[in-house]
């Protein structure tokens, strides 16, 4: 490699992987490394895993792309995250209070529940953008401050720290020295104002969550702090960037052009648009902050589906196909949807801890209904597929009640868009072109994007010709047609499953 700094490592830290990507100046990916990360399930409902692992991984990741580059050339660090995932940890010291409690995790359902009796749901929509749920930080840092003997005056004084996994991270990378959080992941906490982008009084009484606790909030773009004392990692890299992973990935498809809606499949789905305002009106979608790229604060209109690609794997579990070498299952996933014409009448409703956007119901559980003799477990797999399109098409159609909302393409990213038969499917449904990122990585392709904004002062219009290339699933209109019967009965399938319904009362 040269020994000028022209490459970026971008660190994607998600619920199951830590992944490293090295881009040179061009945007090509020379590098990428993985680690995989474990996830712990104590009791029904609670969902976390080790804040150590969550950095040793990272590290370890992150080093191996600077060898592979050579030290000499790195310019800057770039980091995506898992959303929603909150840690805390002792100032003094930099030890963890406990695990970090997952976006997934529900241990904080009656908390969430105690403030909607409480009639408080309409301010915490107003001034942070997102209906009250447990996927969200702020319950969780409560829940932390709680867990801990004299918590809440430990807090009071500043002696704990309470953030976001880009919070942890950067503090674990720079020894302690930098204790910030982006614009995106602290606009995912209920704690922060989306209108006017700073710590909300208000609503860090209604969580009791002291501010001296919380990092300080910084553009995603733009300067953090550099690496001091990590093993195989030389210091003084600076960190250029930290956004949260889906709204990477909406920066990384097309920098927020309006039109381009984004959908990640992971374990869960973020279903994001780019829009001009911070209208919050739409109850059952959060309005976000996508970003601030140095210049401007840019929002985002977004629905989070739990369980998506989380619903595949569960089904490949339970029928079996999971113990199958990776490759045969990725390729019977692929193929047994199109081996049967349809799924016989089933229907899965993977509420498996509950549902998100547009139904917002912690306490509905997963149903699979329509079952029948000639069912099999190709019929099965295909519920399970289809039920990502389903959800995914949900959230649009909620969407499309902000004034400010177009959908030109879906474009989207993440591990279960390599299956051809879900892409063209979810085209045929919504009856529009969706567009594959040809990169996997593309959260941190996001990332590295805005650390190059910070590192020399890229327009967009620089950064536009380093956007990946897309693969096109263009919809058969005649298809979408005969789809909507089909989503019309998932939608009832999912009434079956909403406590809120009373229809499980």
């Amino acid at each position: 490699m040269s020994a000028e700094k022209n490459v970026i490592i971008a660190l994607d830290e998600g619920t199951t992987n830590a992944k490293a990507v090295a881009l040179d100046e061009q945007g090509n990916v020379l590098c990428k490394f993985s680690q995989a990360l474990s996830i712990q399930t104590p009791r029904e409902g609670w969902v976390e895993q080790s804040g150590e692992m969550l950095v040793e991984a990272s590290v370890k990741v992150i080093a191996q792309a600077i060898e592979f580059v050579g030290a000499q050339s790195v310019a800057a660090l770039a980091i995506s995250n898992q959303r929603e995932t909150a840690i805390g940890w002792y100032r003094s010291n930099g030890k963890p209070l406990s695990a970090a409690i997952t976006w997934q995790c529900s241990r904080t359902a009656e908390y969430c529940d105690n403030i909607r009796k409480d009639k408080q749901e309409e301010a915490v929509k107003s001034i942070t953008g997102l209906p009250v749920a447990p996927i969200f930080s702020g319950s969780k840092m409560r829940w932390l401050i709680d867990s801990i003997p004299n918590g809440a005056s430990l807090a009071n004084r500043g002696e704990i720290c309470l953030g976001t996994i880009d919070a942890w991270l950067l503090w674990n990378f720079t020894a302690g020295e930098a204790f910030c959080c982006d614009y995106s992941n602290a606009s995912r906490t209920q704690l922060l104002n989306i209108h006017t982008g700073k710590w909300d009084p208000e609503m860090l009484a209604l969580f009791q969550i002291p501010e001296q606790a919380l990092p300080q909030v910084k553009p995603s773009s733009g300067f953090f702090g550099v690496t001091k004392g990590l093993q195989n990692i030389p210091d003084n890299i600076p960190v250029l960037a930290m956004i949260g992973d889906s709204h990477a990935a909406l920066f990384g498809h097309a920098l927020g052009e309006l039109g381009c809606v984004k959908a990640t499949y992971g374990t869960g789905s973020s279903v994001m648009a780019p829009v001009k305002s911070a209208q919050c009106s739409i109850h059952s979608l959060a309005t976000t902050i996508a970003w601030h790229d140095g210049d401007e604060i840019v929002y985002g209109l977004e629905g989070n589906i739990p369980h998506t690609g989380d619903a595949v794997a569960w089904m490949a579990d339970s029928t079996g196909l999971s113990e199958l070498p990776a490759a045969e299952l990725s390729h019977e996933l692929s193929t047994l949807p199109a081996s049967v014409e349809s799924t016989l009448g089933v229907y899965f409703v993977p509420a498996l801890t509950g549902l998100g956007a547009p139904w917002w119901d912690e306490n509905a559980r997963g149903l699979i209904c329509g079952l029948s003799r000639g069912v099999k477990r190709a019929h099965l797999i295909r519920a399970a597929l289809e039920s990502v399109t389903y959800q995914i098409a949900d959230v649009v159609v909620a969407m499309r009640q902000h004034s400010d909302f177009t959908l030109n393409a879906l474009m989207v990213d993440g591990g279960p868009t390599k299956n051809d038969w879900l892409m063209q499917y979810q085209a045929d449904l919504l009856g529009c072109p969706v567009m594959r990122s040809d990169i996997a990585e593309l959260s941190a392709i996001g990332a590295a994007l805005l650390a190059k904004k910070a590192l020399d002062g890229s327009s967009s219009a620089q950064l536009r010709p380093l956007l990946s290339q897309h693969t096109q699933f263009r919809p058969n209109m005649e298809r979408h047609g005969r789809l909507q019967k089909r989503w019309r009965e998932w939608q009832n399938a999912v009434e079956r499953t909403l406590w809120k319904s009373g229809l499980n009362k």
